[in-house]
């Protein structure tokens, strides 16, 4: 036998030998055998020492009740009146050692369970740590992508006024004799746009580090009037008729201009870009503002395109969800950015008469920016 046998086998005498001089100490107050530390000596050793020396336990306190507390005493005969009384003694004591026996293996396997959980609970944590250092990494770099296509998309327009009055500049100087009062007008309006195509820059990248915006009180009539002459020629490229509702009697706001002005020329371009289709044949932008409800103004831009279906009115916002073959999908996103930090709402809907509106309301004291 092995050390280990000996040593469970060694608990189990020790156990019996105790139960055994303890009851025969208690022999003397009862008048009939007092068994049941036998059954907590069984009990015990198929506890600590397992199943094996459990019904060793068994065996040996059999033997010890056999001789020494069964009648008649001292012999291994039994009485015919003690025969039941031993048989259940026997049974007993082998049904506590199985149980006890049965217990301690289901608490180890518990015990087993519960650690490997532990052990996978540590590897699945540690994998989702891993996961959530990728997955803000990954944040950072969409961020980043997100940016440069936002101001790529906002100085587009800039950068194009800027190239038109270069050109013409130089029109004007190759002449004979050269414009120079011309050329002068033009290289005016190329820094004009130039510092226009700055000032994109710096608000775009103020509006991701989730800075206030630059506030002073805005006519927004004068903004849509300086639009609608920036973009004249653009609407006529794409014969588009362009015209105007604007209530004289609407009321400045506290914003960023150079902000909102981003703003609603991103509304008239998507106006135009949606009547750009052969299958449009009346194409009229209709840009409003009104005093609305709640001390706030309203901005509309209404387009004759192909409408919006409910679904395409919810995901529009959406940073690069785009309707169009070549877009980007974020000149709306940063729209709706840009009214919420000062305070507003920006929304589409369908057009009664065929097409879409978007409009956005800012209060007229729009206070901090809500970013």
């Amino acid at each position: 036998m092995t050390q280990d046998a000996i040593r469970r086998y060694g608990i189990a005498a020790a156990f019996v030998s105790v139960a055994f001089v303890c009851t025969l100490f208690l022999q003397r107050f009862f008048p009939y055998p007092f068994l049941f530390l036998f059954f907590a000596a069984v009990m015990a050793s198929a506890w600590f020492a397992g199943t094996g020396a459990g019904f060793f336990a068994v065996l040996v306190s059999t033997l010890v009740v056999a001789y020494f507390f069964v009648p008649p005493y001292y012999s291994w005969a039994i009485t015919p009146t003690a025969i039941s009384y031993f048989v259940g003694f026997v049974v007993c004591a082998l049904v506590v050692s199985w149980v006890s026996s049965e217990r301690r293996k289901t608490e180890e396997a518990l015990r087993e369970t519960r650690d490997e959980l532990e052990i996978r609970v540590s590897e699945r944590t540690a994998a989702l740590m891993r996961t959530q250092t990728e997955l803000a990494r990954l944040s950072r770099v969409l961020s980043m992508g997100e940016l440069t296509a936002s101001i790529a998309h906002e100085i587009s327009q800039p950068l194009t006024a800027v190239v038109t009055h270069g050109q013409a500049c130089l029109e004007w100087l190759s002449g004979n004799p050269p414009n120079l009062e011309k050329a002068r007008l033009s290289t005016e309006s190329v820094v004009r746009d130039g510092t226009r195509a700055g000032a994109v820059i710096d608000r775009v990248r103020a509006l991701f580090r989730k800075e206030a915006p630059v506030k002073d009180w805005t006519d927004l009539n004068q903004v849509i009037h300086e639009l609608t002459v920036f973009l004249h020629n653009e609407a006529d490229a794409r014969r588009v008729s362009m015209r105007t509702q604007l209530s004289p009697a609407l009321p400045n706001v506290m914003a960023d201009k150079v902000q909102l002005q981003q703003v609603v020329m991103n509304l008239i371009l998507n106006g135009m870009d949606a009547m750009s289709g052969n299958n449009v044949r009346e194409r009229e932008l209709v840009i409003r503002s009104q005093k609305d409800t709640g001390d706030q103004v309203l901005i509309a831009v209404e387009d004759s395109g192909s409408g919006l279906d409910p679904e395409t009115a919810e995901k529009i916002f959406d940073p690069f969800f785009t309707t169009k073959p070549h877009g980007i999908g974020v000149g709306l996103s940063i729209s709706r950015s840009i009214i919420e930090s000062h305070g507003g709402r920006l929304w589409a809907s369908p057009r009664p008469a065929g097409g879409a509106v978007f409009q956005f309301t800012l209060p007229v004291g729009a206070g901090e920016s809500h970013v």
